[in-house]
């Protein structure tokens, strides 16, 4: 039996993810994915990734209109809103509704600090708390949560919410914030600061949907902060993952939907309101910049890395050794044409329509939707670029943490 309402035969499900070169990431979100799909018994469920993975969203979405749904729920599988539940995802969705007259795609809000994803949050830190023979109390013990760091201070700050109420929920003696990248403090100086706080016993949780390299770097910086402070135990506690309560939230993000309460915090929003410190983006021009990696990721089957990508594969003299194929990242200087649509503001705000007889995302001319008669033909290199983050060279922040190739190239070189 279904977790939802009866739902219309032509409406289904799409679950957008981010995407990762790490095979074990993309293969732990089909997981969620295929766990939804049991959850809503005989409704049309499909995902696919924002990059660096495939299906592509574009694909889940084919599947979903061969299936005969000419409504799409779609859900960000993504924990705050930042860039890509704003902007990236939102405009996949854009130029595809556009381009299939009939079909109506609702979008529905992040995870966000909900108290399912909560206590979820909460078990995984007692199973890493677990881990540990030595009976030091909790009140001895200080609590590091690491968010993945986005340069959308909302987000941040839903980091640094969720932080103190796991702090205060479980009753760890301290508690303190990280980000493995974009903003501050970076894992390695939140670690060096916490090291000096006097506690017994650090519990690192990276408050992250799935592995990756970017939680595998966190445990690597957590693995050498223990070498660095051997008097003080640190441990890893796990990921989300697929935890029962995750999937339970995003079904309550498809009930949100199905009543039209499905709003982001605009209150919050850079783009709209002044924040402190990001005047200059508000009414920002939005636009998806990851149409250049979308798809990205195949060909490394037969990597040394075994699937749990540590980005070795950015190192070019490493991937040319292991006949690997080798992208940078984030280069616009490919020369194939596509149609890329801008994405005004108000569709990043608010992304949403309630499901309701109107069709597409509720947008409005007025403030600088596109419509598919105004997508643009053009060819790379552009000059649309990501908006400067004017803390970028902060002391602890995302200047300490270099693209450095992964533990296995790095070991290469050192040979």
């Amino acid at each position: 039996m279904s977790d939802l309402p009866l739902l219309p035969p032509d409406t289904g499900v799409m679950l957008c993810g981010h995407g990762s070169r790490n095979q074990l990431a993309v293969g732990e979100f089909a997981v969620l994915a295929e766990a939804l799909k049991q959850r809503l018994p005989g409704i049309p469920v499909e995902y696919g990734y924002l990059e660096f993975a495939n299906p592509v969203i574009h694909h889940g979405l084919d599947r979903l209109r061969a299936q005969g749904v000419s409504h799409v729920l779609a859900v960000p599988g993504m924990l705050f809103a930042a860039g890509h539940a704003k902007n990236d995802i939102p405009a996949v969705l854009r130029t595809y509704e556009a381009a299939h007259p009939g079909l109506r795609i609702t979008y529905g809000r992040e995870l966000g600090v909900d108290l399912k994803m909560l206590r979820a949050a909460g078990d995984r830190i007692r199973e890493g708390l677990a881990q540990s023979p030595r009976q030091i109390p909790l009140a001895e013990t200080l609590l590091l949560v690491v968010g993945r760091g986005a340069s959308d201070p909302d987000a941040n700050s839903n980091v640094a919410k969720v932080m103190r109420m796991l702090w205060e929920g479980l009753g760890f003696g301290w508690g303190e914030v990280a980000y493995s990248g974009v903003t501050f403090p970076l894992v390695a100086p939140a670690l060096d600061h916490a090291a000096r706080l006097g506690y017994r016993r650090i519990v690192v949780f990276p408050y992250f949907l799935f592995t990756g390299v970017l939680v595998n770097r966190i445990y690597d910086a957590a693995e050498a902060a223990q070498a660095k402070y051997p008097g003080i135990e640190i441990l890893n506690a796990p990921y989300l993952d697929d935890h029962p309560l995750v999937i339970d939230t995003v079904l309550d993000r498809i009930r949100e939907m199905l009543v039209g309460q499905n709003l982001m915090n605009c209150a919050m929003c850079k783009y709209r309101e002044q924040v402190l410190g990001f005047e200059a983006e508000v009414g920002l021009r939005q636009e998806s910049h990851h149409h250049h990696v979308e798809g990205i990721g195949g060909g490394l089957e037969n990597c040394p890395c075994g699937g749990d990508c540590d980005s070795s594969c950015r190192d070019q003299a490493f991937c040319e050794k292991h006949g690997l194929p080798w992208t940078p990242l984030h280069t616009h200087g490919h020369g194939h044409s596509h149609a890329h649509e801008p994405q005004g503001h108000a569709l990043l705000a608010r992304p949403v329509q309630a499901a309701s007889p109107s069709s597409g995302f509720d947008q409005r001319a007025d403030e600088g939707a596109a419509t598919a008669a105004g997508a643009k033909e053009h060819a790379h290199p552009h000059d649309h670029h990501h908006h400067p983050y004017p803390h970028a060279k902060h002391p602890h922040g995302p200047v300490t943490l270099p693209r450095i190739p992964g533990k296995l190239a790095r070991a290469e070189r050192e040979k």
